[in-house]
Order: C-alpha cells, then sequence, then structure tokens
C-alpha cells in the first residue's frame, strides 16, 4: 500500500499535524502568518476550532481544554504573545493535563507586523521549551513530538513558524489521526491548577526542575541533529535558516536544533570540537549565540555576519561564509513600488478623505485602515498595536486639553474586530475618566486586514455556523456614552457635517461607521465613467488613492480613466470631483 502524499503549506501540515496527533480542541486569533492553521483545522470535524475576540482569551480557553484532559492547539502571531502572556506564564507554572501547543508565527523582515521580535526569548522567559521546524513535513510531524513533550514535561510548549515555514510548500507523506487513550473529564486538583500564592511557591521548584530535565532531554532527541560534513565549517543553525544553509553550503557540517530552548550544551560542545570554524547561523536575535558564548564555546561569527534584522537566504549565507560582505536585499526590489492601498469601493476610503481634510490628528489602530496613513491620503499619525488608538486618543485629550485648532483635535480610528480584540476596555476607560475625545469604530463585520475571518460581530463562527452578532452601538451605550453617532462611509458630506457636531461636543462621542467589506461580502454597483471632455486632469480625485483611477497623456491632454473590471461604483471619486466630470455611465 502506496503512502498517501501532498504538497501543504507549512501552515497547511501543521493543521494536518494536529489532526493527527488527536487534538481536540482548537483555537486562535487570526494574524498573518499564522492564520491558515485554523482556517484548515476547522476542515477536520474530530477537532473543535474557534476564532476568539484576542489572543489572551485563546490561550485561556485551550488552558481550559488542557486541564480538562484534551490535546490541544493555540494559534496566532508573534505580536499575539504579548496579549497572551498573562495567562502563559502562570501556565507554565500550572503544567498540562492534556498536551498544549502554542503556535507563535514570528515575522522576519515584518511582511505584515508593526515589529519584528523573536518569540524564542519567550520560551525562556516563561521557561518552556520551544520547537521549530525548518519544512511542511518537519511542520506535520513536530505537532505529535510537541504534543508527547507537552504530556511528558508537564508544560505548554511554544511552536515557533516564521512567514517562510509557515507559506512555503513542500511534499509532506500524511498518517492517520491517532486518538488518545482516556476520556476527557474535569478532576479537582486546587494544587495544581489554582495559582494562588501558597500554591505558585510550591510549583516554582517544579517548573525549575523541568528545564533541567528538558536540558537532558535536549542532548538525546531526534529534534537536535548533527549532520557532519567538512570539518572547515560547521554551522548552528535552524528552522528556515536550515534550508538556506543546506542550499548554500551543502558540504558544511552543521548542528540542526529542532529543539531551540532549552540548548543541548554538551551536543553544542562537542560539535563544536569538531569543527575548524563554527558559524551561528539564526534570522532573528543573538539567542543562540548569547547563550552558546556563556557556554564558553568559541565562535568564529554570528552577528558580526548575520545581522538581527530581516531574512536571510541561501544566497546572502553563501556570500557571508565565503567572505564576502552583502547586505540582506529583498526579493521584490527590483520590482516596480506598489504601495498597499485601500480595495476599490472600501468603505474606509470616503472617512479618510475627511478626515484629513479636517486636519484633525488620526490615533490610529492595527487593521486595513492603517492604509491611511500612506500617501496620498496621510490621514493616520499614530499606530502603536490592537487596541492602542482609543486609549491614546484618550491620552491625547488629555494632555492637550480644550482647543478651538483642528489639528490639535484627536479621532480614535479602530475596526470592529479590533474593537472587540481590546478596544472595547480602551473605550471603557475613557468614559470612566470623563473623556471629552472622539472615537470612530470602522464595522465592517469581518476581520478585514488578515483575509476577511468571522468575529463576534460577523454573525458566524470559524465553522460557519449562526452566532450572535454583536450590536456595537448598543454596546457603547451601555458603557455610558450618550453620544453615539452613525455615519454613511459613502457620504462625503454626511461624514463631514457630523464629524464637525461630534468634534465640537465637550463629551465623549462615538462615531460608528457601519459599511460591509466590499471584498470579504463581494459588493460591487455599476463602475463610474470619466466624461473627458470635462475632465481638467486636476488630480483631485487621484488623491482618494484608488486603483481604478489612473491618469492618461494625450499629448498635452492629461484626463483621469476609471477601469471598469476594478470599480465597485462607490462614487467617492465622483464626490470630490469640481468638474462633474465623473458619474455612473457618464
Amino acid at each position: 500500500m502506496s503512502e498517501e502524499r501532498a504538497i501543504l503549506s507549512g501552515n497547511e501540515a501543521i493543521a494536518r499535524g494536529v489532526w493527527e496527533a488527536g487534538v481536540k480542541l482548537a483555537a486562535g486569533y487570526p494574524g498573518t502568518p499564522s492564520t491558515e492553521i485554523l482556517e484548515n483545522v476547522k476542515n477536520y470535524s474530530d477537532i473543535y476550532s474557534e476564532w476568539t475576540p484576542n489572543e489572551k482569551v485563546a490561550l485561556e480557553v485551550g488552558i481550559g481544554s488542557s486541564i480538562a484532559g484534551a490535546r490541544t492547539l493555540v494559534t496566532m502571531k508573534h505580536v499575539g504573545i504579548n496579549v497572551a502572556a498573562d495567562p502563559l506564564f502562570t501556565f507554565s507554572y500550572t503544567g498540562v493535563n492534556g498536551g498544549l501547543i502554542l503556535v507563535s508565527a514570528d515575522d522576519p523582515s515584518m511582511h505584515s507586523s508593526q515589529n519584528e521580535q523573536d518569540n524564542r526569548n519567550y520560551a525562556k522567559f516563561a521557561k518552556i521549551p520551544a520547537i521549530e521546524a525548518s519544512d511542511s513535513q518537519e511542520c506535520k510531524d513536530f505537532v505529535a513530538i510537541a504534543l508527547d513533550i507537552s504530556e511528558k514535561f508537564d508544560t505548554p510548549v511554544l511552536y515557533r513558524t516564521t512567514t517562510r515555514t509557515s507559506h512555503s510548500k513542500s511534499i509532506v507523506t500524511l498518517g492517520e489521526r491517532k486518538e488518545q487513550p482516556g476520556e476527557v473529564k474535569l478532576e479537582k486538583n486546587m494544587p495544581k491548577y489554582t495559582m494562588l500564592p501558597v500554591s505558585a511557591k510550591r510549583r516554582h521548584p517544579l517548573v525549575e526542575e523541568r528545564i533541567l530535565k528538558l536540558k537532558e532531554f535536549a542532548e538525546t532527541t531526534e529534534l537536535n541533529r548533527v549532520e557532519m560534513g567538512d570539518t572547515k565549517v560547521g554551522i548552528i543553525t535552524n528552522g528556515i535558516s536550515y534550508q538556506y544553509v543546506k542550499e548554500a553550503l551543502p558540504n558544511a557540517s552543521v548542528l540542526k536544533l529542532g529543539l531551540t530552548y532549552p540548548l543541548p550544551e554538551n551536543k553544542i560542545k562537542d560539535f563544536a570540537g569538531k569543527v575548524d570554524e563554527l558559524f551561528i547561523i539564526e534570522e532573528g536575535d543573538a539567542f543562540f549565540e548569547d547563550q552558546i558564548t556563556v557556554m564558553g564555546v568559541d565562535i568564529a561569527h554570528g552577528k558580526d555576519l548575520f545581522p538581527l534584522e530581516g531574512e536571510f537566504s541561501a544566497a546572502f549565507i553563501k556570500a557571508q561564509v565565503e567572505g564576502v560582505t552583502v547586505a540582506i536585499k529583498d526579493a521584490a526590489a527590483d520590482l516596480p513600488g506598489r504601495p498597499p492601498a485601500f480595495c476599490p469601493g472600501c468603505s474606509h476610503r470616503g472617512i479618510f478623505t475627511i478626515l484629513k481634510k479636517l486636519k484633525v490628528f488620526v490615533s490610529g489602530d492595527i487593521g486595513c485602515y492603517t492604509l491611511g496613513a500612506l500617501p496620498p491620503i496621510s490621514a493616520m499619525h499614530a499606530c502603536v498595536c490592537m487596541g492602542a488608538s482609543i486609549s491614546m486618543g484618550h491620552g491625547m485629550a488629555k494632555a492637550i486639553g480644550s482647543s478651538d485648532e483642528m489639528d490639535q483635535k484627536v479621532v480614535s480610528v479602530i475596526g470592529d474586530s479590533t474593537f472587540f480584540h481590546s478596544g472595547m476596555t480602551s473605550l471603557l476607560n475613557s468614559i470612566y475618566n470623563k473623556s471629552n475625545s472622539v472615537a470612530m469604530i470602522l464595522d465592517n463585520r469581518t476581520t478585514g486586514m488578515t483575509g476577511g475571518q468571522e468575529n463576534p460581530g460577523s454573525g458566524k463562527t470559524l465553522g460557519g455556523e449562526d452566532a450572535i452578532a454583536a450590536d456595537i452601538p448598543a454596546l457603547v451605550k451601555a458603557f455610558g456614552i450618550k453620544n453615539v453617532i452613525k455615519i454613511d462611509p459613502y457620504d462625503l458630506k454626511d461624514i463631514e457635517d457630523k464629524m464637525k457636531i461630534a468634534l465640537a461636543s465637550d463629551e465623549m462621542t462615538v462615531v460608528v461607521v457601519e459599511a460591509p467589506c466590499v471584498l470579504r461580502y463581494r459588493i460591487s454597483h455599476p463602475a463610474y465613467t470619466v466624461d473627458r471632455d470635462k475632465c481638467t486632469g486636476c488630480k483631485q480625485c487621484l488623491k482618494v488613492s484608488c486603483n481604478a483611477l489612473s491618469l492618461e497623456e494625450d499629448g498635452d491632454d492629461k484626463f483621469v480613466v476609471i477601469d471598469p473590471n476594478m470599480c465597485a461604483g462607490c462614487g467617492v471619486c465622483a464626490q470630490v470631483c469640481k468638474f462633474d466630470a465623473i458619474g455612473e455611465g457618464k
């Protein structure tokens, strides 16, 4: 009987591995590059899966599942661990019942992230093991290994991926599902799972003892393997960097680390003693290098050649090892510039067009609407993390005080999914502390930036079942906010008039913009056209930053054209045209 094989991305392979390993519950919050894991897990009927409002809640749901005895998966992107850190650090103390792996999908080079943090540090900080795969086969296989480690050592396991391992595809040999023995049921064990100080004091020594046992395990596990070749060059590496090393230097001796915390000290020293020059090649922080230096191992080169920032490549590694110093080059560096922009018909476009016109300071948040910061719109002026816009706006308003100058007035902009994630507590703080700021909630009924996932306001679960659709205006009013204004994002005059009212108020005002995502819900109206005889080529319409519009030249004549295949018929461009040159069917 031949083995079944498939070409899978790393994320698809993890989902398959989760099914094969007998996982019963999976929870997470969408975020690139992790999103596709749960989107594939939902297709396995043996596993209950859900999107949660934020990463902290996802891990807490997972902890409950683990305590009940079920094998569990929790997924998020790297910055999500920051949100989930509170339960993670205490869960390290309680340990597991059913095995639990926490996927941290890191994003070297920040393809879709606000920072480039290396979450191997979380494993060291929380004193839990970290595992990293280097291709799709390992992504699948390491899931079962990680769950075995979780249960054997009574610990959550950090399962770290990066953008390349998440999204690259390779051949995977598939297996069958192995149900775990024993039933899932609750058993009361207060000293283990209730972290009062008296219990935590007893658990902490067990955590330290666990790390020592894991260090011993690291010496013998097949996750860490030596591939001896030419002993002139020895390389210690991990994850996708291993693939680059094997392509660039196929004859070099390599110590591939799959269990990346804690490190196998004896194995590292033995390997180092067999090679002439030792290189540490790791994307991100000097995580290995710092620890191996403390071991007293002589390292020829590490972060002096392989920087803290960005992704590596086979060509870059080969050049650095062979002594030809080159800079890391973006794979798209030679391609024409193509800055991201709102989709044609996006309901955010009109909002930011007016916010720019009003010259207010926009305190922004994480979502598609963050694109409002880019030219030619250039109407977002601060953005830090999920849910921070309202809190920052409140702080700005308190610091500035009352002002009649429009550029000293603050509008906090946040999306619906981000509002559910961590914006609600920020809004509650603002009204509790008598803010007079303006918060704008862009409710497009989806988690747009990560691909249109469901959220508590969409009316559907991850599995497509009907669910409650949270009523944002009702929630806001329940907080005690009296001034709640609804705005039509496609009527520029309506936006401007109502925003002036909101900005003039001396009380907290919430503006709710209700319009479904045109991409997620496939919304389109008849395309607009340009009357060439009326168009002066003034470019005013191009300032709304729609990809359907472009400027063409015919001799000295300049005019705008609209691509009917892209235009969604929102009409925003027509409203900013001073010459009535744009209209439906004109």
